[in-house]
């Protein structure tokens, strides 16, 4: 079999859908059977797939003759209309063929359904918006108190007006949290698009043990090996650390210790860690630790019952899961529990 033969077969057997058009007159050339598969599309009858491919065509023809090399290879997410009609949501990747001469002669590419990406994109909006109004919703009820409260107590002494105005910033912050980091459109960008500045890996973990000291002064931080810069979402992981930090002083006693691990993963890839020597999580309950909704018998029994919505840990994780990670949880063998997150970077 020729190099051209095995080439053709591999096109043609392919999942995705492979294209190729002429440049001069937009007429597809080769269309993979996938095509008609997915899209209910064949050669023969792909005037629709012909129009969405072309479209914009001339003006980057015009753009790549002056020079505009980025014009080379494009990628567009645009919705594909189906041969029965519905519009499918797609990745379309092309490229220029260049003949000897250097100019274009045919355009190729690929199609790739991007369903279910939407479909995640519209579930971490759906998400976001449920988790802001949870927070936001308690937080209303005591910033109108508040300012009842200080509206009504001209005769209360200083200190009392003190704690009012305390009482007042911190509600102020956790709504101005709540608009930075909890916005659906702030949320579903989580690691999708990444941000062009890198994060020190230690200033993370430095950071988010500092700002937590005031809650509990035992807090550590323990790295080696970690690489000097890291390439992520840095809002994104500060709060996924913090989410995990709040869980660990909500669940222990005030003198227990909290360690922030940091470190190469022996799987390749970095790996953040947050332990402590508190009571570790019920067999039971590991397996629905980060459910949405779930807490355990620790959060709603006994004397040491935690108020919440079980929904921090769940958060916690659909950040590290956009990056591409996993957030997990064990037990240590005599007491206490770590929750690590993975992160598959090169280091």
């Amino acid at each position: 079999m020729s190099d051209d033969a095995l080439h053709r077969q591999i096109l043609d057997n392919s999942g995705e859908v492979h294209w190729m058009l002429d440049c001069a007159t937009g007429r597809l050339m080769y269309l993979s059977p996938a095509a008609g598969r997915r899209y209910g599309y064949t050669l023969e009858r792909a005037q629709a797939l012909a129009d969405t491919l072309t479209a914009g065509l001339p003006q980057r023809l015009e753009r790549f003759a002056a020079g505009d090399r980025s014009r080379l290879r494009v990628t567009r997410e645009l919705e594909l209309p189906h041969a029965d009609g519905h519009l499918v949501p797609v990745d379309i990747e092309s490229v220029l063929v260049l003949d000897e001469l250097g100019g274009p002669v045919a355009l190729t590419g690929s199609v790739r359904d991007a369903s279910e990406r939407q479909e995640w994109r519209a579930q971490q909006k759906k998400f976001a918006s449920m988790l802001s109004h949870e927070f936001r919703t308690p937080l209303s009820t005591i910033d109108g108190a508040v300012q009842r409260l200080e509206m009504t107590g001209a005769h209360h002494d200083e200190a009392t007006r003190k704690r009012y105005t305390k009482i007042q910033t911190a509600v102020d912050r956790l709504l101005a949290m709540l608009d930075e980091y909890l916005s659906p459109e702030r949320l579903a960008s989580i690691g999708r698009k990444r941000q062009p500045n890198e994060v020190s890996p230690l200033a993370l973990l430095e950071t988010a043990a500092e700002q937590a000291r005031p809650r509990r002064a035992a807090i550590r931080v323990q790295a080696e090996g970690m690489p000097q810069w890291l390439r992520c979402d840095p809002a994104g992981m500060r709060l996924c650390l913090e989410l995990l930090i709040d869980n660990a002083i909500k669940y222990t006693d005030d003198n227990t210790e909290i360690t922030l691990i940091g470190k190469k993963a022996t799987e390749g890839g970095i790996e953040f860690a947050v332990s402590d020597q508190g009571a570790g999580i019920a067999d039971d309950e590991v397996g629905k630790l980060f459910d949405k909704g779930f807490r355990g018998r620790a959060a709603v029994a006994g004397a040491r019952a935690v108020p919440g919505s079980g929904l921090g840990l769940y958060m916690a994780r659909a950040v590290v899961e956009v990056h591409g990670g996993t957030l997990t949880v064990e037990n240590f063998s005599e007491s206490g529990k770590k929750f690590r997150i993975w992160l598959p970077i090169p280091v």
